[in-house]
C-alpha cells in the first residue's frame, strides 16, 4: 500500500455505488488525482479489485496501514451512512492521519445512482451531530414540478438554497432564485450553474432575481412577469436576539413582506404556495416568533380566499436546522477556533434539530402532497440538549470540552426560552400518509386573531402614513400593538428598550 506521496492520491470509502461511480469520474477526467483503493468494511468486497482498484478492509485497521501524503484525501461515499457510523469513520481517518476528509451528503440525487464528483465536500459538524435523516425518492416527491416554474424566495439562505440544489433534480422549467442580497444569490446562482456542468439534475433554466418583499407593486409586478407555477416562501429575518432589537424591521419584511408576496401570488393565479415556518412561531414570546406566527395566519387566510380554485396555499412548520445561517452549530465553531468558552444559554435549554437537507426534502415532498389550507409539521423526533451539541462539537473539532474548551453558561437572550414546542395546545399532530410529515389539526380552542385589524395598526409604525408620522418607526408602539393581538408576547421578563 506504498506510494508516490508527491501526488494526489484518494481513497474512497465505501465500495458501493456510488463510490465506484466516483472512482470512475475521478478517473476519466484525470485531473483531481488518482483513486489507490476502496475501503470498506464488507468482507464480501475486501480483496476484491473493481475497475482494477483494489479493496482493503476493515476501513479503521487499513486506513492505519496507508501512507498518507501531504495532498491525500479520504473521500466518503456512503450516502446512506447514519451520523453514528460517519462519526465512526471521521475518527478513524483522522486518526490514521488524513488532514483532508471529503463527505457525499445523503440526499436522494446520490441515492438513486446520480453521484457526482461536484457534489463531494468537506465534512461539516451537522453531518456527525444530527439524527439519521428518512430516506426519500426525491426525484418521485419533485414530479409534481416537472416542466414548472418555480421561485423560492430567500433563495441565498440556508434553506433557500438547498431548495433549489434538490429542485435541479425535479426537471422544472425554470428555478427563480429571488433575493434581496445580490452576494448571497450570486453564490447560489453560480453554483447551480456548476452543479449543472457537472452532470447534477436535470437541466432547468436557472433565473437570480433581486428585489424586495416589501415593496408592494413591485413584487405584484415580478410574480405576474415570472408566471411562476409554485413559490416557496423561505425569506425571513430569523435572528432572534438581533430581531429584538429591530422589531420594526423584522414586522415590515416578514408579516408585510408575506402579505405582498401572497397578494401577488394569488392576483397571478400561482397554483401552489409554501410558506416555511418555524417552532418560534407557536405560542410567540419573541418578535420574530411573533412575526411568523402572523406569517402563518395570513397564508391560513389567503388559503381561504383561493378555496374553489385549483391553487393550495400551505405553510409546513419545523424546528432548528443544523448548520444554517441563524443556527448555533457557526458560532460555537468560531468559539472553538478562539479557544473558547462556548457559550450555552442555560444548562437545561432543549431544541429539536434536523439537517438542512432533510428539512428541505420534507418542505418539497410537503409542497407536492399536500392540499389547499392545511398545515403541516416535520416529525423533529426528539429533542436534544444544547449543551450536549456543544460537547460533541468540541470533541469533533479535536478537543475535550471542559478541559481544553471551556463551556460557560450566560442566561438567555431577549425572546429566548428554554424549550421551543412545535405546537400549541389549540393544535393536535396528526399522522399522514408520509414518513416524516404530520398535519396539524385546530381544535375549538385556539384564539381568534383579528388579522385585518392588526395589520391596519402596524402599517403605519412600519411605513409612512399621512395623518399618523408619530407612529412610524416607534418599536414600543409596535411591540404593544403586537401584545394586544398574540398575547404570548407578553409573557416574558425582557424588555424592548429603547428606539
Amino acid at each position: 500500500m506504498t506510494k508516490n506521496v508527491s501526488e494526489t492520491n484518494i481513497y474512497v470509502i465505501g465500495a458501493g455505488l456510488a463510490g465506484t461511480m466516483l472512482s470512475r469520474e475521478i478517473r476519466e477526467k484525470g485531473i483531481f488525482g488518482t483513486v489507490l483503493a476502496f475501503l470498506d468494511d464488507d468482507p464480501g468486497k475486501i480483496g476484491r479489485e473493481i475497475d482494477g482498484i483494489p479493496v482493503f478492509g476493515p476501513v479503521a485497521q487499513a486506513a492505519k496501514l496507508v501512507r498518507i501524503g501531504p495532498r491525500d484525501e479520504a473521500l466518503i461515499a456512503i450516502p446512506s451512512a447514519p451520523p453514528e457510523e460517519l462519526r465512526t469513520l471521521y475518527g478513524a481517518l483522522k486518526t490514521a492521519g488524513f488532514s483532508r476528509i471529503r463527505l457525499l451528503p445523503n440526499i436522494s440525487q446520490i441515492v438513486e445512482g446520480t453521484a457526482h464528483l461536484i457534489q463531494a465536500r468537506e465534512i461539516d459538524p451537522q453531518d456527525l451531530l444530527g439524527r439519521a435523516p428518512v430516506a426519500i425518492n426525491l426525484k418521485k416527491s419533485l414530479a409534481y414540478l416537472r416542466g414548472k416554474r418555480v421561485l423560492i424566495t430567500g433563495a441565498g439562505g440556508s434553506i433557500g438554497s438547498e431548495l433549489a440544489r434538490q429542485l435541479l433534480s425535479g426537471g422544472a422549467e425554470r428555478i427563480f432564485l429571488f433575493g434581496h442580497g445580490e452576494n448571497s444569490i450570486y453564490q447560489i446562482d453560480r453554483e447551480l450553474r456548476l452543479l449543472q456542468e457537472g452532470g447534477v439534475g436535470e437541466r432547468a433554466t436557472v433565473v437570480p432575481v433581486i428585489g424586495e418583499l416589501k415593496d408592494r407593486d413591485y413584487m405584484r409586478y415580478i410574480i405576474k412577469q415570472l408566471r411562476c407555477d409554485v413559490v416557496f416562501h423561505a425569506a425571513a429575518y430569523k435572528h432572534v436576539p438581533l430581531m429584538e432589537e429591530n422589531p420594526v424591521a423584522v414586522i415590515e419584511n416578514n408579516v408585510f413582506g408575506t402579505a405582498n408576496l401572497l397578494e401577488a401570488c394569488l392576483e397571478a393565479g400561482v397554483r401552489r404556495f409554501v410558506l416555511i415556518s418555524t417552532d418560534k412561531a407557536v405560542d410567540p414570546v419573541s418578535v420574530y416568533g411573533a412575526s411568523k406566527r402572523a406569517s402563518e395566519l395570513l397564508v391560513r387566510e389567503y388559503a381561504a380566499r383561493a378555496a374553489g380554485t385549483d391553487s393550495a396555499y400551505m405553510f409546513v412548520r419545523f424546528g432548528n436546522v443544523l448548520g444554517s445561517r441563524g443556527s448555533i452549530l457557526p458560532l460555537f465553531v468560531d468559539q472553538v477556533k478562539k479557544g473558547g468558552p462556548v457559550t450555552v444559554t442555560d444548562p437545561e435549554m432543549v431544541r429539536y434539530f434536523m439537517t438542512i437537507p432533510e428539512a428541505c426534502s420534507l418542505v418539497l415532498k410537503a409542497g407536492g402532497v399536500g392540499t389547499n389550507g392545511e398545515t403541516y409539521l416535520l416529525d423533529m423526533g426528539e429533542p436534544v440538549k444544547i449543551v450536549d451539541v456543544a460537547e460533541q462539537l468540541v470533541r469533533f473539532m479535536g478537543y475535550e470540552p471542559h478541559r481544553d474548551i471551556p463551556i460557560a453558561f450566560i442566561g438567555r437572550r431577549p425572546g429566548e426560552r428554554i424549550d421551543e414546542p412545535l405546537w400549541s395546545k389549540a393544535e393536535r399532530p396528526v399522522p399522514t400518509d408520509f414518513t416524516k410529515i404530520l398535519k396539524l389539526e385546530y381544535g375549538s380552542g385556539e384564539a381568534k386573531v383579528d388579522l385585518d385589524g392588526m395589520l391596519k395598526r402596524l402599517k403605519p409604525v412600519c411605513f409612512s402614513t399621512p395623518g399618523q408620522e408619530a407612529c412610524f418607526r416607534d418599536r414600543n408602539l409596535l411591540v404593544s400593538v403586537l401584545c394586544d393581538y398574540i398575547p404570548t408576547l407578553g409573557d416574558k421578563d425582557e424588555t424592548h428598550g429603547s428606539r
